[in-house]
Parts: C-alpha cells; structure tokens; sequence
C-alpha cells in the first residue's frame, strides 16, 4: 500500500493540509505517502489502520490535549515533536473562533492573503503577535463582500473581527486561518473613533468654529495642500491654471502625504508652514483622490480635525469620496465630493461675485447717465432761461435808454420853451413900464418941459441908462437861466447816458459771458457727445425732415468727419 487514506472532515482540512496531507480529487479524500509518520494523523485514521498502528509509549506536552508521539532511545525528531504541537492545536481548536485584532501589514500573493496580526494595550505596547491567512478560495469569497459593506480594504492600521482557526505547521509554524470577516464590527470601530473626536471638539467649543467663518467676498489668494502627484491634483491645476490665467485667483500649492502613520501631523505642518509664509490668503483647499475608507481612515485624527478649526480663514475639503465623510469634512467651512468640485465651487463664487460687481457697475453707469441726461436738460433749460433773460434785459435796457432820452430831450426843449417865456414878459413889461414912466412924465411936467428938459434929458439918460441895464440884466438872466437849464440838461444827458451805457457794458459783458460759456460747448463737444449736423449739398444746415427730403444729397457731419448719404423716406413722407 503506497498511500494511507484519512477521513477529514471538511472543516479541518486545513489543518490536515498544514500537517503535509493531500488530497486526492478522484476518490475525493486526503492521503498520506506511505513511509510518512502517521502520528499526527492520529484523528483522522480509519479505525483498520489505527488498529494496525505500531505500538509506541506517549508523553504529554505542556497546555495541550495528550499527543502521542514516537520516542526512540535517543529522543524524537523535530518533526514529531512539532507534528505533535500540530495536533494538540488541532485538538484544542477543532473549530474557529472569533477573534479581534488588527492588521499590521498586509500582502497578496497568487491570489493569497497574508496578514500580519497584533494586539496592543491602551498604551500602544505589543501585548500579542501572528500571522493570518485567507487562502484565495477563502479571500474572493469575503474580501468583495466585505469591501462592499464597509468601503474598506484590508490594509496597515485596520481592526478587524475575524472567525479563525488556530494552524500549526511543522514547516511553516503558526499560522491563523481567517474564513469570514465582520464587516459591522470595523465599521462599528471607524465610526466610534470619529465619534470620540467630534465629542472632545465640541467639549472645546470649536467644532463649528471654520464652518461659522464668514466667507470671503471674492478668492484673490488660495493655499492647496495635496499629496505629491494626487489623482484628483491634475484636474484641479487644470481649472486653477485657468482661473489664474485671467488673473482672477493665486494658487499656492504644498504637499504632504495623506495616509499611514504621522500623516496628519505632516498635512498640519505643512499648512502652517504654508499658512505663515503667504500673506492674504483667503481660503485653504485640502484635496486628494479617491480611496478605500481605511486610506482615508488616516484623516480622521484629532490633530487634523483640531488644526482645521482652529485655522482662521475658511477651510474647503474634496477628499475625493462620495459615501463617507472624513472628520475634515464635517469641520470645515465647505466640503466637496471631489477636487474638481472643490475647483468648480471657487469658480463659482467667483463668477457669482463678478456678476453681482457687473451689475452693480451697471447700476452706477445707469445711474451716472441718468445724472447726466438730466444735467445735460437742466443746462439746456438755464442757457435757455440766461439767454431769454438776458434778452429781455437788453430789450427792457434799449427801452429805458429811449425813454430816457425822450423824457430829457423834451424837459429840455419845455425848459428852453419857458426861459423865453419869461424872458420876453421881462421885456415886455420893462418896455410897458418905460412907456407909462414916460407918459406919466409928459403929461405931469408939460409946464416944466422946458424947464427940465435938462433935467428930463438927464432922467432920459438916466433911464436909458437903467433900462439898458435892466435889459442887459434880464437877458444876461435868461442866458444864464439858458445856461443853468442847459447844463442840467446836458448832466442829466450825461448820467443817462452814463447809466445806459453801463447797463449795455452789463448787459454785453453778461451776453458775452453766456455766449463764452456756451461758444465753450462748441459743435465739437456737441458732435462729440454723439450728436451729428446733417447738412444739404449746399452746405446749408438742415432742421427739419421736409427740409432734408428736398436734398437730393445728405451730409451728415460727427465729430470725426462727415460722410454723404442719400436720402431715404418712407412712401407717405416722398
């Protein structure tokens, strides 16, 4: 007989298969080569073959069930003494157990997966160590399944629940072989770690501090911490470089890594570092790509979580995941699903802020030609006003200038006209006074005539005398009323002529003022403001439409030149 046969049953065929068994798949059962110590088979022989095992004495080992071993006078080989430890951990594990531990490294080899174990105490010491394995029948059984409930691959760092059975091998020694995972009890473990932090947060006070932050009313300056070559890094340089291209937004960007031991420590070094080296800044972008909850497991530290609410400007997240939310995600200002997200949201708030400062810019230019126009109507209306007045000013100053002139000419000709008239009823009544004087005279001295002749000759004389005088005087007195009158009147002249004159040189210097002021306008600033001249083919303006569908020819002059143009009218209008 070459081959000794086994009855295993399936649920330790493992630890058969650790012990050097094989299976033989067309009788479907496990084997041994003949000549192989059958002594840690010792379960699994049929009872024929138990029966017909060689007689031998046993010994016991130390914290296990009873194995029987070999012993010859010199003692047992290595290989019974370890085939024995075999089967006394198959006897005292004939089943799995479950089991806590957590992954300390984790590798895949032809479908494999191999798992380094430990357990440490509350102060991170080593307190148990081993090694874990899912064969690959085992491992595309639960690792999909268990990927899909939590999100998680099996890496450094995670804890896990595991149903193992203890396997001793006499080549490959300890080993536990894992047939299912908890997928509750992980998620159970992340979850509880983030709570932990957000509950001593809130004790601080600070849990919400970046998230009340008031946002910046537009990103001039951005620091962007990422890992080294990240997934999502690209796309968001991509928009970034855009935006900066315009000039609308500065990206300073850092790296760190973003998973395994010390990462957070690095991420909030480095962003300090960033953070005091650039001034102004206006918002803190951490990005990375996609990951397995465990990779982002690493983000979820009190350190990170503490740092982002206590940084002062607003702090925008896209750890690049869509089901789960890291610790700062839930503490920063804003958090997106993914990097290009986070880009797309900058770009918004910058778009949404250049249209709020457009419209405004539109308001004031709305509001500023307003103000125009209507300064614009209200000169038109006081240059209308000043020109009016400043006619009817000079219509009412010719008016009173001819009056005036009038009133003076005609007091001078009555005065003139009265001067003679007094004057000659001097003369007339010194004439009549020298007649009666002389009648009188003749008819009392007729008889002394002769007499006094001499005498009356005398008084003749005499009266001659004063009659020319009184002559003399009353013309010299009308010459001088004459005179006196003529002064007056050429005074009065005078100051009329004075008080007109000024009131013409007001009047034009006013006319001329307002006439500068509105010659200052000129056609050129006119034209400039973007009215034009339409002119005939005469060069005559026109100001009127039946005017200008007489022209056969239109020149209409801007402020830059003038250009021809033929004359279009509706049929009505012809």
């Amino acid at each position: 007989m070459t081959r000794q046969y086994l009855d295993v049953p399936y649920r330790s065929k493992d630890a058969a298969k650790g012990l050097g068994a094989r299976f033989d798949g067309s009788v479907k059962r496990w084997y041994v080569e003949a000549g192989v110590d059958l002594a840690p088979f010792a379960a699994w022989l049929p009872a024929e073959a138990a029966t017909a095992a060689p007689t031998h004495r046993t010994m016991a080992l130390p914290d296990c069930a009873v194995s029987e071993l070999v012993v010859s006078k010199r003692g047992i080989s290595l290989s019974q003494l370890l085939s024995g430890v075999a089967t006394a951990v198959a006897r005292a594990f004939p089943e799995s157990i479950w089991t806590l531990v957590e992954v300390s490294e984790a590798s895949v080899r032809n479908g494999h997966v191999y798992l380094d174990l430990s357990e440490r105490d509350s102060q991170g010491q080593l307190i148990a160590k081993a090694r874990g394995m899912l064969w690959a029948r085992t491992a595309a059984r639960i690792m999909p399944e268990f990927e899909r409930a939590t999100g998680a691959v099996v890496g450094a760092g995670i804890k896990l629940l595991v149903r193992a059975r203890p396997v001793f091998n006499g080549a490959y020694g300890f080993n536990l072989d894992i047939e299912a995972i908890d997928a509750d009890y992980t998620l159970g473990d992340l979850e509880a770690r983030k709570n932990e932090i957000r509950v001593r947060l809130r004790e601080e006070g600070v849990f919400d501090r970046n998230r009340l932050l008031t946002p910046p009313w537009d990103y001039r300056a951005i620091l962007v911490v990422a890992p080294q070559d990240a997934a999502g890094l690209g796309d968001f340089r991509k928009e970034a470089q855009r935006l900066e291209r315009f000039g609308l937004c500065r990206f300073v960007y850092a790296h760190s890594r973003f998973q395994g031991e010390g990462a957070a420590a690095q991420i909030v070094g480095t962003a300090t570092q960033a953070l005091a080296a650039l001034r102004d800044c206006d918002a803190l972008v951490i990005i990375r790509g996609g990951g397995a909850v465990n990779d982002l497991a690493w983000l979820n530290d009190y350190l990170l979580a503490r740092f982002i609410c206590g940084v002062d400007v607003p702090v925008l997240t896209g750890i690049g995941h869509e089901r789960d939310k890291t610790l700062p995600d839930e503490v920063a200002h804003l958090c997106f699903d993914t990097p290009s997200k986070v880009i797309a949201g900058i770009e918004q708030h910058i778009r949404r802020r250049a249209q709020e400062a457009r419209h405004a810019w539109e308001t004031v230019l709305g509001a500023g030609m307003q103000a125009t126009r209507g300064a614009r109507l209200a000169l038109e209306r006081r240059e209308a006003q000043v020109r009016t007045e400043a006619l009817d000013h000079l219509a009412r100053a010719r008016r009173d200038s001819i009056a005036a002139r009038n009133g003076i000419a005609t007091d001078a000709v009555h005065l003139v006209h009265a001067a003679s008239r007094r004057s000659l009823a001097l003369l007339n009544d010194i004439r009549l006074n020298s007649a009666r004087d002389v009648a009188q005279a003749r008819q009392r001295t007729p008889a002394l005539m002769a007499s006094v002749r001499g005498d009356a000759m005398l008084g003749l004389s005499k009266g001659k005398s004063v009659s020319q005088a009184a002559c003399n005087l009353v013309v010299d007195r009308g010459a001088l009323a004459t005179r006196l009158a003529s002064s007056d009147i050429k005074r009065r002249i005078r100051q009329v002529a004075e008080h007109a004159d000024a009131e013409v040189r007001r009047g034009r210097e006013s006319a001329q003022a307002l006439m500068r002021e509105i010659a200052g306008q000129g056609p050129a600033k006119t034209l400039a403001r973007g009215f034009a001249i339409v002119r005939n083919e005469g060069g005559e303006a026109l100001v009127s439409s039946a005017a200008a569908s007489e022209a056969s020819v239109l020149r209409i002059q801007f402020h830059d030149g003038a250009i021809g143009v033929l004359p279009q009218f509706p049929p009505e209008r012809k």
